[in-house]
């Protein structure tokens, strides 16, 4: 892409998105002049420059700003192009006695790439060899791998699996009540069925030219995990363009799918049956797992977004009324559809960040977005494709990489003297600050 300047033409050089998603060099914390640079653990309201349908629906009688984001995906407008329906900053107080940073853990092992919450406890990846277990804001445990970096986090029952950049799986299982002794109990593939596979010709396939790998072992980075507890199926998705489908009774690998052209960076399991997946090649897939002839396969129902920016992040809402499914790309927007009566329907666009989205979480009627401009944006739906930018948290110093969310209720008194329940939301946020943060979030603001 060009721009004229002068009479000159200056070349303008889009950035990598490997140096978007896995660099902490500072060309990926530069702040724009639009955006508040906090670093206090502080938040705020975010504007949108979404266009709005009509006149008549650009404001709000709320005293946090409303956003309708309904414009198809072939007419969004650039997130820094100033829309005539902008909505002024409110008062940053208005959730201040809802929404507020808790505390911080910081580790010197280096940047956090994975969260998972069971319970009372958090479990944090780094690119570092060590698996850590927090509790109360305080290391309670840990293990270590004999590999680096871990990109993703599942936890089911007693088992802990852990996703790594050499493309193993690795199984975890604590040994005691406390749930503070864990021990390594195997990997996905195992060693048998690996070697097993090994020794026939026909379990080989090409991945790059002149190399030959089994198909039940990803041979690249595994970006991210998701769990079908229902159907008892882990799935994997991995830099190698494959998602795996593994059967946790057994640890065997059931089936793997040459899902996507390039590196896939989120899978979930969604609603009816549905898993979803995001890739570097901009593309969101929705995938159903049917019999054909005696065995099962998961077959492409359809593709939700195809475009040029890469989708970083998936995550499906089923806490809601109608179930939404949103994915976040490296433009900074996040796109969402709505499930109808036999289809999924594009209901907008959220626009709340200057970088790219690296993260999405959901809880209740709540969505939370990370992104590499080092903050967090807290959405409520509040139907009809209608988004509310509750508030942007800030706090980390560098790019948002993950999230996890844990649910409780706070008894609060309202204007007649009663006390009611209050759903609140402690949200963990991993950073390549190398540090966890801790927020309450609540739903009211």
């Amino acid at each position: 892409m060009t721009k004229q300047n002068s009479g000159k033409f200056t070349l303008l050089r889009r950035q990598k998105l490997a140096v978007l998603l896995h660099s902490s060099e500072p060309n990926i914390m530069i702040t724009t002049k639009h955006q508040q640079d906090n670093n206090d653990g502080s938040f705020d309201h975010r504007q949108s420059n979404a266009s709005l349908p009509s006149p008549n629906r650009s404001s709000s009688s709320s005293s946090s700003p409303v956003y309708y984001f309904m414009s198809p995906v072939n007419n969004i407008t650039s997130p820094y192009t100033k829309s005539p329906w902008s909505i002024p900053y409110p008062d940053n107080n208005a959730v201040s006695n809802n929404t507020g940073l808790i505390g911080s853990l910081v580790r010197e092992e280096g940047h956090i790439y994975s969260l998972a919450c069971s319970g009372d406890l958090l479990y944090t990846g780094s690119d570092s060899r060590n698996i850590r277990v927090w509790k109360n804001l305080v290391e309670f445990s840990g293990f270590k791998s004999s590999s680096g970096l871990v990109k993703a986090i599942v936890v089911s029952g007693d088992r802990i699996f852990t996703g790594h950049q050499d493309g193993k799986i690795r199984v975890w299982k604590y040994f005691d009540s406390k749930r503070k002794a864990y021990k390594r109990v195997g990997s996905l593939p195992t060693t048998k069925d690996y070697i097993k596979s090994s020794m026939n010709p026909n379990n080989y396939i090409e991945v790059r030219r002149h190399r030959n790998v089994p198909w039940i072992k990803h041979y690249d980075a595994i970006a991210c995990m998701s769990l079908d507890e229902q159907q008892g199926l882990l799935y994997s998705g991995s830099w190698d363009k494959s998602m795996k489908v593994w059967r946790l009774s057994d640890s065997k690998c059931l089936e793997s799918v040459n899902a996507h052209d390039d590196a896939i960076n989120s899978v979930v399991v969604g609603f009816d049956g549905l898993v979803f997946t995001g890739s570097a090649d901009g593309t969101v897939k929705v995938w159903r797992r049917e019999l054909v002839g005696k065995t099962t396969k998961h077959l492409l129902v359809y593709t939700l977004l195809d475009q040029d920016s890469a989708v970083t992040s998936v995550v499906v809402n089923m806490n809601t009324t109608d179930a939404i499914v949103y994915a976040g790309s490296s433009d900074g927007l996040v796109n969402f559809w709505e499930r109808g009566k036999q289809t999924l329907s594009h209901g907008g666009v959220l626009r709340g960040h200057k970088l790219a989205v690296l993260c999405l979480a959901t809880a209740g009627s709540l969505l939370f977005s990370g992104s590499a401009d080092k903050s967090i944006c807290v959405w409520r739906r509040e139907g009809g494709g209608i988004h509310t930018c509750l508030s942007v948290l800030y706090g980390h110093t560098g790019p948002v990489k993950c999230l996890a969310v844990q649910g409780r209720f706070e008894e609060q008194e309202d204007d007649h003297d009663d006390y009611r329940k209050d759903q609140e939301w402690v949200v963990y946020s991993g950073s390549l600050d190398n540090s966890v943060k801790l927020w309450r979030v609540s739903e009211q603001p």
